[in-house]
């Protein structure tokens, strides 16, 4: 089991989206305190009724890794979760490829279908074609990442006879899918190389327009069933299991330590793969202690 920081973002309008520290640096405290990754999200235009209630602004995911790539040599740079039906699927396949070759292949591309309305209309997007939109950008994705000319009909673009350059180090560069529905289940089946379900409870189901999807047994029986189906259509590879883990008393992660280790051993025995921690902080002191605490405690020298 492997650990993703995710960089802590400024809640509403209040403060700087970089009053957890400056990224570069704290990717590389992320990077010497044991983690496996870095995570950033993505709201290139959020709401204000959804800022005001406590939403969170966010940096750019592509650019921001980038920094942190620069300042680090092995931890994976995830977009978490990049929205697909937001971009083209060509302007989503050259940022993810010129990440994950300027990284040397450190690119996890983490996608959501969406849940705003308003951003989808400020973007010029179709909330009600985003599901078609994003089973599009899934199909192309692995055709422009393969370096080879290809052609493609989407609903509002028309691509022929096209080649994308640079290939991306990873063929494909591996795609985790966010969401708890039977349709995110089977594009992970299908297409996905990870399946990130969201544990924030109810509140957090019905904002992000997912069905909640109960307690970490659930869970674990859910991505059994993801990996047989995919095993039964002949893939091969395995399907990583992301986990939120926000265990009370996180915030200071060397206090009730026990209590914490057994919820993280029982997300590895019900199948997860990688578990994702943050701490809303607003100041660089505090995040690097909280970055510092969770390595020692829990990064050193356990085994998962």
């Amino acid at each position: 089991m492997r650990f993703i920081f995710h960089y802590p973002e400024s809640a509403g309008y209040a403060g700087d989206l970089l009053d957890a520290g400056p990224l570069p640096e704290v990717a590389a405290a992320v990077e010497q305190y044991g983690f496996d990754a870095i995570s950033l999200s993505e709201h290139p235009a959020p709401g204000a009724r959804w800022l005001g209630a406590g939403g969170h602004q966010t940096l750019d995911p592509f650019v921001a890794l980038a920094f942190a790539a620069a300042a680090t040599e092995r931890l994976r740079l995830l977009t978490y979760l990049s929205v697909a039906p937001y971009r083209n699927p060509m302007l989503l396949a050259k940022a993810a490829a010129t990440l994950d070759k300027l990284s040397g292949g450190r690119m996890v591309l983490g996608l959501g279908a969406g849940y705003q309305k308003s951003e989808f209309h400020a973007l010029g997007v179709d909330f009600d074609e985003r599901n078609a939109l994003f089973d599009e950008a899934l199909e192309v994705l692995p055709r422009h990442w393969s370096g080879e000319p290809f052609s493609y009909a989407g609903r509002h673009f028309d691509a022929r006879d096209v080649v994308a350059r640079p290939r991306p180090v990873q063929q494909p560069i591996p795609m985790w899918i966010g969401g708890n529905s039977a349709l995110s289940r089977r594009r992970v089946t299908t297409h996905a190389q990870g399946w990130i379900p969201m544990t924030g409870g109810a509140e957090l189901s019905t904002t992000a327009r997912t069905p909640a999807l109960g307690t970490l047994a659930d869970v674990g029986r859910a991505i059994a069933k993801i990996r047989a189906d995919a095993a039964a259509a002949g893939r091969t590879e395995h399907i990583a299991l992301v986990y939120s883990y926000q265990g009370a008393g996180l915030a200071n992660p060397d206090l009730d330590a026990d209590r914490h280790r057994a919820a993280l051993a029982e997300a590895a025995e019900v199948g997860v793969d990688w578990v994702v921690v943050s701490h809303r902080t607003r100041d660089y002191r505090a995040t690097l202690d909280f970055v510092a605490a969770f390595g020692d405690t829990y990064l050193g020298k356990v085994a998962w």
